[in-house]
């Protein structure tokens, strides 16, 4: 099973890799010093390095990753037969499974749907298949299988109305976006702080809003602030790089169409301010990116390519 990777630290595909021996270790999120002060523009900045020299700035405390994630994984549990991996889904959305495991008698995989916020087991193995270490890897995808892309109308361009903005990467271009995952994607240039407002109506399913770092090396992946908003036809947007703690949302909340949910911001896997819009759906255990239209005067959609100006109506 492979993950999907996304500029910036969206929300993936995950991977993981478990080995059973008598007990199962959990991690947590860790709490770093951080430093908060204004650059030369004005703006400020959110920093795990002290700032330059004669740079006043106060130190704060951050807790990266916003505290407890979303518990989507599989996790091992005793049975009168032995063993079961299970699959447990948080979310108040549809998501798909996968599990692998690799034991004494050979390797066993198993797979499942999963109904918003329940649990399944993927799989049974049994005492027979021998005493031994368990080795095990997982993979989840957010969305129905197969969930078919039907907006009711073209979707509303994500900030306030009359604002007007640049998209610097859309397709078919894909300087960034080369996956299946953001092939569509659209990346819109924007100062950090502006408003951002709900592309169609949903529900919130997940939320991340404590990151500060930014960057183009690998540990910037997992590092940007995102809304996840689950549509009725079952699929979902992002909207990522957002500014720290300024998600306005909780997991739950149903959300209106230009509803104001959160500022942009320059978080994660990123060279400079910008929103990152991705609407997703399951295509079997694999997240795909589709084609966006955004409302033009009168309602007309239009698509809209690189170097472009999108303008909200």
């Amino acid at each position: 099973m492979s993950s999907n990777r996304y500029p910036a630290s969206l929300p993936r595909t995950v991977r993981s890799l478990g080995v059973l021996v008598c007990s199962l270790l959990a991690c947590g999120a860790a709490a770093g010093a951080a430093y908060r002060y204004k650059d030369s523009s004005g703006q400020w900045v959110y920093t795990d390095r002290p700032p330059p020299p004669g740079q006043a700035s106060q130190s704060v405390s951050l807790v990266r990753g916003g505290g407890p994630a979303l518990k989507m994984t599989v996790e091992p549990r005793s049975t009168e037969s032995g063993l079961a991996l299970v699959a447990i889904n948080q979310c108040q959305c549809v998501a798909e499974f996968a599990v692998k495991a690799k034991t004494p008698a050979g390797e066993k995989r198993g797979r499942g749907t999963l109904s918003p916020q329940s649990e399944k087991v993927l799989l049974d193995v049994a005492a027979a298949d021998g005493p031994g270490e368990i080795r095990y890897e997982y993979g989840y995808v957010v969305g129905e299988p197969g969930a078919e892309h039907r907006p009711a109308q073209p979707y509303r361009a994500p900030f306030a109305l009359a604002q007007r903005f640049q998209v610097t990467q859309a397709p078919p271009d894909a300087v960034t976006h080369v996956e299946p995952s953001s092939r569509n994607a659209v990346d819109i240039a924007m100062p950090v702080g502006t408003a951002i407002h709900t592309a169609r109506e949903g529900v919130v399913i997940n939320v991340a809003a404590r990151h500060f770092r930014s960057g183009l090396s690998p540990q910037n992946m997992d590092e940007a602030n995102f809304v996840q908003i689950l549509h009725e036809d079952g699929t979902h947007a992002i909207y990522a790089h957002l500014q720290l703690d300024t998600v306005r949302v909780k997991i739950g909340q149903r959300v209106a169409r230009g509803e104001y949910v959160a500022n942009s911001g320059n978080t994660g896997f990123s060279s400079g301010p910008h929103l990152h819009f991705v609407v997703l759906r399951n295509v079997g255990l694999r997240s795909e990116s589709v084609p966006i239209t955004f409302a033009g005067p009168g309602g007309a959609g239009a698509t809209l390519r690189s170097g472009q100006a999108l303008t909200a109506y």
